[in-house]
C-alpha cells in the first residue's frame, strides 16, 4: 500500500489525494494501482456519492513517473495498474469532480477529460506533450480534445504540446472555474457536498444519459491509443525522446 495516494471519505464524499509532491505528483505504477483500487471502491461502495481528485496548491501532477514507466512500459489490453485505472474512471458512474493547481502534465491533464468538473487554480498550467516524446496521446483523448476544444485548438494542443493556462482551459470548456490556489481543494469539497446531498439516482442516470452515446467510442479509443502507445514506445523517436530526458539534454529528431 503506497502513502502517495491518500483517500479519505466523509459525508458521503470520497477524496483522492496526490501525495507525492516531492516528486511533482509523478504517478509510478503503485499510485496506478493505488488510484485503480480507490476508483473500484468508490463504484461499488453506496456510501460514496462523489468523488474527488485532487493535488497540492502547487502541483496536480507532472504525469507519468519516467524512470518507473520505462522500467515496466505498459501492454495495451492488459490488467496492468495504469488501463485499470483509465478504464474505472473513464467509465465511473457517479460524479467526479477534479481540483488543478500547478503542472498538470500528460494524463495529469488527460484524466481531467473525464471528469464532469473541473476546478483550477490561476497557477495551473496543462499540457499533453506526447508528440514531444515520440509517442500518441492516450486516455481517449485523441476523441475527447477535439470534441471538447474543437479541432484546430485541439491540433495545437496535441502536436505542438506546449503548456496552456488556467484561463484558456477555461476558455476552451475544461474548466469549469479558476480560483487562487489555496481556495481550490476547499471549493472543490464545497461542491461536492452540494452533489452528495443530491439523489443519487437522479446523479447517476444524469450522468449515463449524457455520457450514453460516448462511453463505449472512448473505451474503443483507450484501447486504440493504448496499442499504438505501446509500439511506439520502442521505435527511435520515443527513445531519443526518453533518453534526452534522463540525460537532461534537447532531443535530436531530424534524422527522425
Amino acid at each position: 500500500m503506497t502513502q502517495d495516494i491518500l483517500t479519505h471519505v466523509e459525508a458521503g464524499v470520497m477524496t483522492i489525494t496526490l501525495n507525492r509532491v516531492a516528486r511533482k505528483n509523478s504517478i509510478n505504477t503503485a499510485m496506478y494501482a493505488a488510484l485503480a483500487d480507490a476508483v473500484a471502491q468508490a463504484r461499488d461502495d453506496a456510501a460514496v456519492r462523489v468523488v474527488v481528485i485532487q493535488g497540492h496548491e502547487t502541483v496536480f501532477s507532472a504525469g507519468n513517473d519516467i524512470a518507473d514507466f520505462l522500467d515496466q512500459p505498459a501492454n495495451p489490453g492488459s490488467d496492468r495498474p495504469v488501463f485499470r485505472f483509465m478504464n474505472g474512471l473513464a467509465a465511473f458512474p457517479k460524479p467526479l469532480i477534479a481540483s488543478v493547481c500547478g503542472p498538470a502534465v500528460g494524463i495529469g491533464t488527460t484524466m481531467l477529460f473525464h471528469c464532469d468538473l473541473v476546478y483550477a487554480g490561476d497557477n495551473a498550467a496543462f499540457s499533453m506533450p506526447f508528440v514531444n516524446l515520440g509517442i500518441c496521446p492516450e486516455f481517449g483523448s485523441t476523441l475527447l480534445v477535439p470534441q471538447m476544444f474543437g479541432y484546430h485548438r485541439a491540433a495545437e494542443a496535441l502536436l505542438l504540446g506546449e503548456p496552456f493556462m488556467a484561463e484558456a482551459a477555461l476558455e476552451a470548456g475544461l474548466v469549469n472555474r479558476v480560483l487562487p490556489p489555496t481556495e481550490v481543494n476547499g471549493y472543490a469539497a464545497s461542491i461536492a457536498r452540494k452533489l452528495a446531498a443530491k439523489p443519487s439516482t437522479s446523479l447517476a442516470e444524469t450522468k449515463r444519459l449524457m455520457k450514453e452515446g460516448q462511453q463505449p467510442l472512448v473505451i474503443r479509443k483507450i484501447q486504440e491509443e493504448g496499442a499504438i502507445f505501446s509500439r511506439m514506445l520502442s521505435e527511435p523517436a520515443a527513445r531519443e525522446a526518453f533518453g534526452a530526458f534522463m540525460e537532461k539534454r534537447k532531443p535530436d529528431f531530424s534524422k527522425l
